[in-house]
């Protein structure tokens, strides 16, 4: 069916519902009498809207929104004082820190524009980018440590969809990219909640599978790939819904097709090629290529964005290192849809994938009761950033390597063996 550009609603407003009460519902599984900070950008009021409805429904006590506009950002960029790049709102994410140790649950929606940031000055991005990821540590690590249940969903920002589909007008690319998120999401079922718990069991299958093997290590194979993985002592796999410390299970991604654990950070060896582009706060980085020794990565090339690769990799030490390893079949939904989304929610739902930087103490045995330093001990790894790059395609294989060094196969040509 054709969408002509006379459409007076190019997002159904029953699954935009829909999906506010699966965001609530399975995203966070908010409980009664719990705060809730959203932020979101200004164009997705209509789900932010929906998804406060739904929140104070289950009984929130106080939700409080904050927005953010892709002009006023770009205003910064094109005007403000060069100091004014190495500032960021610490005291805003102070607050919100404060916010995640009294209890509140934490929901971001995303959907700005992925090239918003592309023709200004990398190195005032990556300025900013480092104020701001200092500034959000406090708040950050509340999420990555899984004290509080969190969750991210997105919305079809117009300015995002005409990235997405920029041969459509703009109404139809909306539309589109509305429908593609629906679908992802589970929302297009007859039963979205029933369909998420279904989903999770699935994924829960896998984790446990992997989790009875415990491998020491994972070999990827393929084009510009020759990798080998180590994994952190005591290291546990995850997928789907989680539970936080705070006793509630989320589903901290919708979409998700992943099932992830921890990297031993002193532990990676050899090469790997990205093959989807990487969007990173405004930036596209396309055809990544590094080569690891001990963990680290010591070569970094990009055919497109390097120079901000290259400053993301100097934010700290972490930031060379792995703080995540994901697996996702070839044939997922988001892969199967054949949509480039330019946002890593989506795309790394579409390919096996890697992360940069601070890794997940959720994904250790009994990671809740461990001190950062016994993480770190046990081979995490702690960084300002938290980056994920997809690795996997239908031309890249995967095996399980056991202590004593005997190989299991778990992809081939991108799906479990």
């Amino acid at each position: 069916m054709t969408i002509h550009s006379t459409i007076n609603t190019p997002i159904d407003p029953v699954k935009l519902d829909k999906l506010a009460e699966v965001a609530v519902k399975v995203g966070l599984q908010l409980k009664a009498n719990q705060d809730l900070v959203i932020t979101a950008p200004i164009a997705a009021l209509p789900l932010v809207r929906e998804i406060t409805k739904h929140a104070y429904m289950a009984g929130a006590g106080l939700v409080s929104t904050f927005y953010s506009d892709e002009e006023t950002t770009l205003a910064r960029y094109r005007h403000a004082p060069d100091a004014s790049f190495d500032k960021a709102a610490s005291w805003l994410y102070d607050g919100m820190a404060k916010a995640y140790e009294g209890g509140a649950a934490r929901l971001a929606i995303s959907g700005d524009n992925p090239m918003m940031l592309a023709n200004e000055d990398p190195q005032k991005v990556a300025r900013a980018n480092k104020a701001n990821s200092i500034a959000y540590k406090p708040a950050l690590e509340k999420i990555s440590n899984f004290d509080i249940n969190w969750h991210i969903c997105s919305y079809p920002n117009p300015s995002w969809a005409r990235q997405v589909f920029p041969d459509l007008p703009e109404e139809e690319a909306v539309h589109k990219l509305a429908e593609a998120i629906f679908s992802a999401s589970r929302i297009n079922t007859p039963d979205p909640i029933a369909a998420w718990a279904e989903h999770n069991a699935n994924l829960k299958k896998r984790s446990s599978w992997l989790n009875g093997e415990r491998f020491a290590a994972l070999h990827f194979t393929g084009p510009g790939t020759d990798l080998t993985v180590g994994l952190a002592d005591g290291h546990e796999w995850h997928g789907g819904a989680s539970t936080a410390k705070n006793g509630i299970t989320c589903n901290p991604n919708i979409p998700t097709e992943e099932v992830f654990t921890t990297p031993h950070a002193l532990k990676v060896e050899g090469f790997v090629s990205s093959t989807k582009p990487l969007s990173h706060q405004g930036t596209l980085i396309d055809n990544i290529q590094v080569r690891f020794e001990a963990g680290r990565i010591v070569e970094a090339k990009a055919s497109k964005g390097e120079s901000v690769l290259n400053k993301v990799l100097d934010t700290d030490e972490g930031a060379r290192r792995l703080g995540e390893v994901a697996l996702v079949p070839h044939s997922s939904p988001i892969s199967a849809s054949g949509i480039l989304f330019y946002n890593t929610l989506f795309d790394e739902n579409a390919s096996c994938h890697i992360a940069l930087g601070q890794c997940y103490s959720k994904c250790f045995l009994n990671g809740a009761s461990l001190t950062p330093d016994q993480i770190k001990a046990q081979g995490g790894n702690s960084s300002l950033i938290h980056i994920d790059w997809m690795i996997g395609s239908n031309l890249v294989d995967i095996d399980g390597i056991r202590a004593d060094g005997s190989k299991v196969p778990v992809m081939r040509k991108g799906e479990w063996a």
